[in-house]
């Protein structure tokens, strides 16, 4: 960045800052730090999303499950994602066994990884302390901790995507089309853990490479090239063996309307996340305008508003200042330079994903914005760093010291929407922020290490609140224990298990058929398995409106003698399923009983 400033940006092949002797170790404290943050007292969340702690049981138990995803060892139906997340747990509880920590655990390592593969990115193009600071900034971001101590599939998606940023920086030293495909095979796999949202990156790995790596242009545009095709053929070869894999030999593919990994890629999991409309089993748009769960109401603002904002927010701002003063900077330098490759690659990979996430209409939750918090940190970093290289000039430190205030004015402000948790802490941060960035601006020397820990303050706190909160459900919101949010979040939960009752779950544990019940929607279903240990088919996928089993698959499954019951509590069947149907045949040829409070139908 001292290229406007004083000396030139180093070249391309070269070291940014010599490595210091304090840095390995810090590097080693960074790590251990995080992995505690990440896996102390994890059980405490018990099952977490019992969606998936379930298909992760089921993935234990059959080697089918664990290929498709599917939510039960049985084979009936597959989670509404696809599978790669649970590749990693499942083989996780074949080898450890499975629990309620083998379910966690795997997402706790991923963000230990995600932060070490951040720290050695941001190194490559900005020295070892920049390297430091965006782990660190990583490490403590709300909606990181949340995600990292629980089992969704935004957790691989993080890992995998900051792989790709670092196979990316190191093609841009050389220009290595090997190194670029590797970034695409990231990106690849990153789409078998939440299928397009991994590709909102590729636009700042396009532009940074196709600006500053060291070729011509034929080679650069060549080199993207391959690494598209490693994209395409790193994510289709599962979605071909899906497509050509006999229909009836492998779980139906939860959330498609025809039973089709591409369709589920392209509408349900693609397009109707983005544009709304009519998902799996009739679920509709983004149900935003005020709903936190869902992220609120779409607009510019969307990222800072009650349901995003103290998940990702914290360093934003501080991140956007500094991305443009950056680039600023750094527009007379030469084409090759690596400080401003690196503030492109990850200010495109924030402002894609932003504009992504604050207007996108269909459904959403606040810890997608997980996604950002990579490019946030790197910015801040990168940014910081080269700022301060710079200080002996008054513009740049004009410009570290707004970075500082907005990471200190910004998380006032978010700590004053919850005034009754830790309510001294936001005026620390506030009597902290005024004098240290006007020490910034005066060019005071020893005060970096101040700036830093007043910029991340509010968001580190914030985090560890997070982490001292279990949390359970399918939409969890981090924060402390007294933010409580809607469908599990701090402290919540929708699981069927904490109400079904014990003579339930011991006459499930009785059974020794390929399932052991039946009932509406995989949400049931999942809490009933947990619980009795045992396989149970959810009627209709996650929403209860996947058409799977039929009525004709269900009625030979108990000729068979493969289901014990049906259990006919819990959430009702939606749109086009068969849960209808299927309540009403049993309805009609079984007789109910009542086992602890639960209408049970025995299907002998």
């Amino acid at each position: 960045m001292t290229a406007t400033l004083s000396a030139p940006a180093p070249a391309a092949h070269d070291a940014p800052t010599p490595n210091r002797g304090w840095t390995t170790p810090a590097l080693v404290v960074l790590l251990a730090g995080t992995a505690v943050l990440y896996l102390w007292d994890l059980t405490a969340s018990g099952w977490g999303n019992s969606y998936y702690s379930a298909a992760t049981q089921a993935g234990a138990r059959s080697w089918t499950a664990w290929l498709f995803g599917g939510s039960d060892a049985g084979g009936v139906i597959t989670v509404d994602k696809p599978p790669a997340a649970l590749w990693v747990s499942g083989l996780f509880a074949r080898a450890f066994g499975f629990s309620s920590w083998t379910a966690l655990a795997p997402q706790a390592i991923e963000g230990v990884l995600a932060v070490w593969l951040l720290h050695a990115t941001v190194k490559r193009t900005s020295g070892p302390v920049a390297g430091l600071l965006a782990g660190a900034a990583l490490a403590v971001t709300p909606v990181a901790v949340l995600v990292f101590r629980f089992n969704l599939p935004d957790a691989l998606l993080v890992l995998l995507l900051v792989a790709g940023a670092y196979c990316t920086v190191r093609a841009l030293e050389a220009a290595s089309g090997r190194w670029l495909a590797l970034a695409g095979v990231a990106v690849g796999f990153a789409f078998l853990a939440k299928m397009g949202q991994a590709l909102l990156v590729l636009p700042a790995f396009t532009a940074a490479y196709l600006l500053a790596a060291p070729t011509s242009p034929g080679r650069r545009f060549l080199h993207l090239l391959g690494a598209g095709l490693a994209v395409v053929g790193s994510a289709g070869w599962f979605v071909l063996l899906v497509e050509l894999w006999p229909a009836g030999s492998r779980p139906y593919i939860g959330g498609s309307s025809n039973d089709s990994l591409w369709e589920l890629a392209l509408g349900y999991n693609g397009l109707g996340r983005v544009f709304g409309g009519g998902g799996a089993g009739g679920v509709g748009g983004g149900m935003g305008n005020g709903n936190i769960g869902f992220g609120g109401s779409t607009g510019a603002d969307r990222l800072f508003g009650a349901s995003m904002g103290g998940e990702i927010s914290w360093l934003l701002p501080a991140a956007l200042i500094g991305l443009v003063a950056g680039l600023w900077f750094t527009r007379r330098a030469p084409r090759t330079d690596r400080t401003r490759a690196a503030l492109v690659l990850w200010g495109l990979w924030v402002l894609v994903n932003g504009v992504v996430f604050s207007f996108m209409s269909g459904i959403t939750h606040p810890y997608y914005t997980v996604a950002v918090a990579p490019g946030v940190a790197a910015l801040v970093a990168i940014a910081g760093r080269e700022l301060w290289r710079g200080r002996r000039h008054l513009p740049a430190r004009v410009a570290l010291a707004l970075v500082v205030a907005a990471a200190g004015f910004w998380g006032f402000a978010l700590l004053a929407r919850h005034p009754d948790w830790a309510p001294a802490l936001r005026w620390v941060v506030l009597a902290l922020t005024v004098p240290v960035a006007t020490a910034v601006v005066m060019g005071v020397r020893r005060v970096a290490a101040l700036a830093a820990l007043t910029a991340v303050l509010s968001s580190a706190a914030f985090g560890f609140a997070t982490a001292a909160t279990p949390h359970s459900g399918s939409i969890p919101l981090s924060g402390p224990a007294a933010y409580a949010g809607p469908g599990g979040g701090p402290g919540g939960g929708d699981e069927i298990a904490g109400g079904a009752s014990a003579e339930l779950v011991d006459l499930l544990k009785g059974t020794d058929r390929t399932w052991a019940a039946a009932t509406l929607s995989a949400q049931s279903a999942a809490g009933l398995a947990l619980a009795s240990g045992r396989s149970v088919i959810g009627i209709g996928g996650w929403s209860g409106g996947d058409p799977a089993p039929t009525l004709e698959e269900f009625r030979r499954y108990v000729a068979e003698g493969r289901i014990g019951y049906f259990v006919a509590d819990g959430p009702g069947p939606g749109g086009r399923g068969g849960g209808g149907e299927i309540s009403e045949w049993v309805a009609a040829n079984f007789e109910a009983v009542d086992v602890g409070g639960s209408t049970v139908y025995p299907l002998g």
